[in-house]
């Protein structure tokens, strides 16, 4: 967790078709109206460089992808995207609102593609020593439901092309995390009217942070 002499890290989870996009602009607004000097970013990317890799895992292609040539490209990308962008906004006071973080490398590399845990881990310590985020909030919608919203978008990018029982496992994992350490995540069902997500978090946001205002 971050000291609280400096700004707070704030992450959005998910998978496809939960609504990330139009929520985070909703948080934004959220901090914006109460004067919190904020910057907004994603993962993979955030940086330059970083977006060139996310360009590389995210562009469909006919070469299949070894699962650890994708997992050590994601973390090169964050951490590019730490040491560049993310660090020295919280260091100077600022809160970051990163669309995705290290839990989307942990539900779509360890739970989508089955890679070990113990190994997201090791890099996960590498990168990003002892930090962590101080409040992840998981936008839960059953999987049918998120990539029928989905499809109405752009092409679908490399991820977007997995099959259902992919994203199931996606889903299952970032449960499993929410259980094993309640006290950073919060859930919202994301299946429920915008209006209505968008009141949850906003009695979310008052109740984890209003504090630290």
């Amino acid at each position: 967790m971050i000291s609280s002499n400096i700004g707070k890290f704030i992450t959005i989870e998910g998978v496809e078709g939960v609504g990330k996009t139009t929520n985070i602009d909703f948080i934004r607004q959220w901090l914006e109206q109460r004067k919190i000097p904020h910057i907004t970013t994603r993962e993979p990317g955030g940086t330059p460089l970083a977006e060139s890799i996310r360009e590389l895992l995210l562009s469909p292609r006919d070469e299949t992808v070894d699962e650890n040539t994708e997992l050590l490209l994601m973390f090169a990308a964050r951490a590019q995207h730490l040491a560049a962008v993310i660090v020295p906004a919280l260091q100077k006071g600022q809160w970051v609102l990163c669309d995705r973080f290290t839990d989307a490398t942990y539900a779509y590399q360890g739970g989508g593609r089955g890679v070990s845990m113990d190994k997201i881990a090791q890099l996960e310590t590498l990168v990003q020593g002892e930090l962590r985020p101080d409040l992840t909030l998981v936008l839960d919608i059953p999987v049918e439901q998120g990539l029928e919203r989905a499809k109405n978008r752009s092409a679908p990018d490399r991820f977007e092309q997995e099959k259902l029982a992919f994203f199931e496992r996606v889903r299952e994992c970032y449960l499993s995390r929410v259980k094993a350490e309640p006290h950073r995540y919060r859930v919202v069902d994301a299946s429920q009217s915008l209006s209505d997500v968008q009141s949850d978090l906003s009695a979310l946001l008052e109740r984890c942070l209003g504090q630290v205002l």
